[in-house]
């Protein structure tokens, strides 16, 4: 008897403390999400993302919390923001931006899994990655080949508006990945197309103006808008109406066709945000970004805007209308 009066604390010490356990609330994962544009313009890819994590069970403020950072076009400052969601202790940071806002997160972390939402170049020409098959480091995810996918887009401009001849292209020249771009890959593109290239460098937003203006000057017959580096990123609407002020025929990235662009040819954006959602949910359940294979796109698609078509007086062949996955009226 004296033994089980002596046993009943320890066991009404063990319940107590069971139950305890049982009452504290359990750890919600921290996601730092680090954007190259502002909140405006990232607020359609953030909210897909967002979406995505839902189909796959989780959702916002209940099993899961999402910490927004915004370069808004400065690379400079991506990489106190980075560090900023590393003093947060966020369980993982997705980058919505190109190359050197990912290095910037890969500075400020070497513990924290990052995951590409593939806004930036070829990964392992990069040196982000050590292969796509096995990234080796902290950083996973998708890249969508934007930039192996010029000479498609090229195409399409060329079938959309056979008169084209000359192209211009709009690029950022502090972005590693367009200056390869427009340097290498376009150039010998256009000769199989029969197509000349007209290059506009641009270095920071007061460049703009001026760059249109020489552009004016020229008159080309189209417009080729390259996807890499914030600063054209985060203008989209502004080269945008350029482009409709000028009658021009345009093709780029999946915001600028949002933006009011002519065209998009490229990785199917609804596919892609959902692989990013993917990457978040393996490894919070415990997977290695190490051991997760970087992936590419298996899915494009081919997105007109026929209210930009039919505000520069442009009619679009039905050939190429027919081939269309999405059309904007």
């Amino acid at each position: 008897m004296k033994q089980l009066f002596s046993i009943l604390p320890i066991v009404a010490m063990v319940v107590v403390a069971t139950m305890a356990l049982a009452q504290q609330p359990k750890k919600v994962p921290r996601i730092g999400y680090l954007a190259g544009a502002d909140p405006a313009r990232e607020s359609a890819r953030a909210a897909a993302i967002r979406l995505a994590l839902r189909d796959l069970g989780y959702i916002e403020g209940q099993n899961i919390s999402t910490e927004y950072r915004y370069a808004e076009g400065r690379v400079d400052r991506a990489p106190d923001l980075a560090a900023k969601l590393v003093r947060l202790k966020v369980d993982i940071i997705v980058v919505a931006a190109g190359d050197l806002e990912i290095l910037a997160a890969m500075n400020a972390t070497k513990t924290i899994p990052i995951v590409m939402t593939g806004l930036g170049a070829d990964p392992v020409e990069a040196g982000l990655v050590k292969s796509l098959a096995r990234p080796g480091g902290n950083v996973t995810g998708i890249t969508n080949l934007s930039r192996e996918l010029g000479r498609k887009r090229l195409e399409l401009l060329k079938e959309a508006v056979p008169r084209v001849a000359r192209v211009a292209v709009l690029y950022q020249s502090t972005s590693p990945s367009s200056v390869l771009e427009v340097k290498e890959l376009l150039p010998a593109a256009a000769r199989a197309l029969g197509l000349t290239i007209q290059s506009w460098e641009l270095r920071a937003v007061d460049d703009f103006d001026r760059v249109f203006a020489a552009m004016g000057k020229q008159r080309p017959d189209g417009l080729y808008v390259g996807g890499g580096g914030p600063l054209i990123r985060t203008h989209q609407k502004r080269i945008a109406a350029f482009a409709l002020k000028s009658r021009l025929p345009s093709v780029g990235t999946g915001e600028f066709v949002d933006a009011d662009g002519l065209m998009y040819y490229g990785a199917d954006r609804g596919e892609s945000y959902r692989r990013v959602a993917y990457y978040v949910d393996r490894i919070l359940k415990g997977a290695k970004p190490a051991d997760l294979p970087v992936e590419q796109p298996t899915k494009f698609e081919l997105v007109i805007n026929l209210k930009t078509a039919k505000q520069i007086g442009l009619i679009i062949p039905q050939k190429v209308l027919g081939r269309a996955d999405k059309v904007i009226k």
